[in-house]
């Protein structure tokens, strides 16, 4: 077979996955590997995972895994301990710029860090047939050139290549043949969504209504694990009414920040932080931080390996759990309904979440983050999988919701164009 590289081109939900999986049945090859959208987040059968496992250092004792190790044991078990496989393991490193997290737990890796290392463990085993779901989801700017330059190579050395492709952008140009599963038209040039929306239910008021013009402050804030520091006596404060763009390289410390603004890091209580007015640790619960934010991330994306029904998702954020364990009542349902609608789901509202595609999922996961109208939004990678349409959909709403000054956002993106032109601030670590 002529070595290729095949883009499988599609919207969201045009069938992509169900075409690829036709594919391996097809095939029957075991020289096939397959990068799926959720290995982006850890193995899909990894459901020891929660949200804040990867901030939490009482989880670290002997027996957790090294980077290094986990790449190892990967090596061995993919084949011969030969000079040339060892010399092609230490160019992966190289091409994908692993020697830095070679002395990282696995738990503690961000989602483009685990990205780059469940690269790594796939193209050790030297597949014939290499399949990548959205292969450049999560990874900053160099990343992403460093995946491209490697992706290229093995096309050279022979390597058939499978890339599965939500928007234009991310086609490479040495694609010798596309597959589209959505007209080439519609995908080039996608039909606005409808914003079903035109009024925002308002916010509750923060603590007491606070008087502090101040959603957050942060104080010379030192996060360390180990001999690696995360952030380096860092201050930044938030005030209401703005919309703050996050940036940085994979690994920088994005939502190590945001952890501690959610409390999801146990060391936030070890920091100088204050929200909304009120110190951290004077005596506010978890639930009534978390009250007044919406969120949305890739560690939460990773969190929801349960079978429930997509309605059960959004209304999860009402709660702030991970899962709903209180049934809903007919006000709260229709809160999640309009919401839904607002975003374009509203016909997944009984599906199993496990079972909607990758973009399908996250357009749940930001609904849930709004479900409460939350005076601070916080979007961590909101756009992960998302087609173009889709993306314009999420920013028209962004930008229509944060129209209201008492509302705040911070949003984190590898990519300028997702950003919503509402973006007035912003911090780069």
């Amino acid at each position: 077979m002529e070595a290729k590289t095949i883009a499988i081109v599609g919207l969201n939900a045009s069938g992509k996955t169900q075409m690829v999986e036709r594919m391996r049945r097809e095939l029957h090859s075991d020289n096939v590997r397959y990068v799926a959208f959720c290995d982006t987040y850890g193995t899909a059968t990894d459901r020891s995972y929660y949200l804040q496992q990867r901030w939490n250092q009482h989880d670290i004792d002997e027996e957790t895994p090294y980077v290094a190790d986990a790449l190892e044991r990967s090596f061995l078990f993919s084949g011969s301990d030969t000079p040339t496989r060892r010399q092609n393991q230490q160019r992966l490193y190289q091409l994908l710029g692993m020697e830095e997290l070679l002395e990282k737990y696995v738990i503690s890796l961000s989602s483009g860090e685990l990205r780059k290392m469940q690269l790594v463990k796939t193209l050790m085993a030297n597949p014939e047939i290499l399949i990548l779901d959205n292969p450049f989801i999560g990874l900053d700017t160099e990343a992403r050139a460093m995946l491209s330059k490697l992706l290229k190579q093995l096309k050279k050395q022979g390597m058939m290549l499978y890339l599965l492709v939500a928007r234009p952008c991310e086609i490479p140009d040495y694609t010798d043949e596309i597959i589209w599963t959505t007209n080439k038209q519609e995908f080039l040039h996608p039909s606005p969504l409808t914003n079903h929306i035109t009024s925002y239910p308002s916010h509750p008021v923060p603590f007491s209504a606070s008087p502090s013009p101040e959603v957050i402050r942060m104080t010379d804030i030192s996060i360390r694990y180990g001999n690696r520091t995360i952030l380096d006596r860092l201050s930044w404060t938030v005030c209401q009414g703005e919309h703050w763009a996050l940036s940085g390289r994979n690994g920088s410390g994005k939502s190590t920040l945001l952890s501690l603004v959610c409390a999801d890091n146990p060391q936030s209580y070890a920091c100088d932080i204050a929200l909304f007015g009120h110190q951290r640790g004077t005596g506010e619960s978890i639930w009534e931080i978390k009250r007044h934010i919406g969120y949305v991330s890739p560690e939460l994306h990773r969190s929801y390996r349960r079978n429930l029904p997509a309605i059960h998702i959004v209304a999860s954020g009402l709660k702030d759990t991970v899962g709903l364990y209180v049934r809903m009542n007919e006000e709260e349902h229709e809160q999640c309904m309009q919401w839904m609608r607002t975003f374009g789901i509203d016909h997944l509202a009984d599906r199993s979440f496990l079972q909607l595609s990758s973009g399908e999922q996250r357009l749940v996961l930001v609904c849930r983050a709004f479900v409460k109208s939350p005076s601070l939004l916080i979007l961590d990678e909101p756009m992960h999988g998302l087609d173009m349409q889709r993306q314009q959909l999420i920013k028209n709403i962004i930008n229509s919701y944060f129209t209201d000054p008492t509302r705040t956002l911070i949003m984190v993106s590898h990519y300028e164009e997702e950003l919503p032109s509402c973006i007035d601030h912003r911090l780069e670590l």
